[in-house]
């Protein structure tokens, strides 16, 4: 992978500043949010040359075999960003293994336009290029756009506005939504809404449109999905978009004026196959619950973790769990008597019933911390023995020869508390989330 950046001293992406004042007061991001201040008035950064800040924004360009319409789109898009956006920015030209005249134009644009830089791939695959750009800029906000520039660039600052507030995860042009004005054949138009049909039939996508080439992610969200995304061609910002939304995060969707390209260079027939053995492995991959959402959850701060999910699940370990412990208790009462019979029904259930929650409710998967889990959870079980030894102790005292009938409705009674006792403890100690700390961004100062 080879980048090629502006030369030392040269101003930063969006300094092509309207108005150049020096004494102009500054806005600064605070380094524990997402969120970005908005300046006081439009203007771009200062263009003295000395500005080495990171960009707020970095678009990113994919291409492949793009030299005809590769340095008009990338001057258009400059030209809009300086005009409209009143925030650093960056733009970035992927280059995924081109192999006509690209390369050579997208090093000129770099040498000549402080604003943009280059990064040069070996391999082919559009979602290669994105993971490569996005994993190594050190903008808060990334964003890519189609070379074709198919999409009104008027929707960008709407797309990404959400994201520099902090209000949303992810952002997407949509064609397909309310609002949206779309100019192209009916071929694409049935392809485009019938892959959105088979997403939202065999996936479950609440998203209205994968595939438009029009979408931001904010840059701690995209280092916690990015590991996730195995796809690196065109199906990448589907599989990207569905993790997304499993994950709990908040998808922000913008209609989008767009114009088809009739020179695209996008095989069709291919790229739907491509994308349809996507869908086929994600919808393993979900199934088996090789991805591992819960996880992800945990660790993305303002992720709803799915309580009523959770219940469930609870709640089915819960029943399979109560019935092994009175067949237990049923088959050893005999031998160990009320009390020895509770004790090892319960001890048994115990381990069995961590282990289950730990994998199937909470999403802890592999060795690390199992042992610890299973200590806190025989702890959690003590305070169930006490409860339910308890409960023996005093139908004794009270129903003096009662019936093994009575004495396992109980019993049944004091699991059903103890099991809401080990919920809550399972959730707020055992598997509590314990998300690791975004590195804290550095401030951002616009200069208004």
């Amino acid at each position: 992978m080879t980048v090629i950046t502006p030369e030392r001293g040269a101003p930063t992406a969006g300094t092509q500043a309207r108005h150049n004042t020096s004494t102009a007061p500054t806005e600064t991001v605070d380094p524990m949010t997402t969120a970005i201040a908005p300046p006081s008035d439009r203007p771009s950064a200062s263009a003295n040359g000395s500005d080495h800040r990171a960009p707020v924004l970095d678009v990113v360009v994919p291409v492949y075999n793009e030299e005809s319409d590769l340095e008009s789109s990338v001057r258009r898009l400059l030209a809009h960003l300086t005009g409209q956006f009143p925030y650093p920015f960056r733009i970035t030209i992927a280059d995924n293994a081109s192999t006509d005249a690209t390369p050579e134009i997208a090093a000129r644009l770099a040498a000549e336009l402080p604003q943009v830089v280059v990064l040069r791939m070996a391999q082919k695959g559009r979602g290669r290029a994105l993971r490569a750009a996005w994993e190594a800029s050190d903008a808060q906000v990334l964003a890519y756009c189609d070379v074709d520039l198919s999409t009104d660039l008027a929707a960008l600052f709407p797309l990404v506005a959400p994201l520099i507030s902090g209000h949303s995860d992810l952002a997407i042009g949509t064609r397909l939504g309310k609002g949206s004005r779309v100019v192209r054949g009916p071929k694409r138009e049935f392809i485009s809404r019938t892959y959105n049909l088979i997403l939202r039939g065999a996936l479950a996508a609440r998203f209205t449109d994968a595939q438009c080439g029009f979408k931001a992610i904010r840059s701690d969200v995209a280092r916690r999905l990015l590991p996730l995304v195995e796809d690196t061609g065109w199906f990448f910002d589907t599989e990207l978009l569905v993790l997304a939304e499993r994950a709990g995060l908040r998808i922000h969707e913008v209609p989008v004026d767009w114009v088809d390209d009739p020179n695209s260079s996008v095989d069709i027939v291919a790229t739907a196959v491509a994308d349809l053995k996507g869908v086929a492995r994600l919808s393993r991959g979900l199934a088996t619950g090789r991805l591992r959402l819960p996880e992800l959850r945990g660790q993305l701060p303002g992720v709803p973790h799915g309580m009523a999910g959770q219940l469930l699940r609870f709640a089915a370990v819960g029943v399979v769990s109560t019935l092994a412990y009175l067949g237990l208790y049923a088959l050893t009462r005999g031998a160990f008597g009320a009390f020895g019979a509770n004790l090892f029904a319960l001890v048994v259930t115990a381990v069995l019933n961590t282990a289950a929650n730990r994998r199937l409710t909470f999403g802890v998967r592999g060795r690390d911390r199992a042992v610890v889990h299973q200590f806190q959870g025989l702890v959690v079980f003590g305070l169930g023995l006490a409860l339910t030894s308890g409960a023996l102790a005093a139908l004794t005292a009270w129903v003096p020869g009662a019936s093994q009938a009575v004495e396992m409705f109980v019993l049944v009674i004091a699991n059903a508390l103890a099991t809401v006792l080990r919920f809550v403890a399972f959730r707020a100690w055992v598997f509590r989330s314990r998300a690791r700390q975004f590195p804290a961004s550095s401030p951002t100062e616009i200069s208004a």
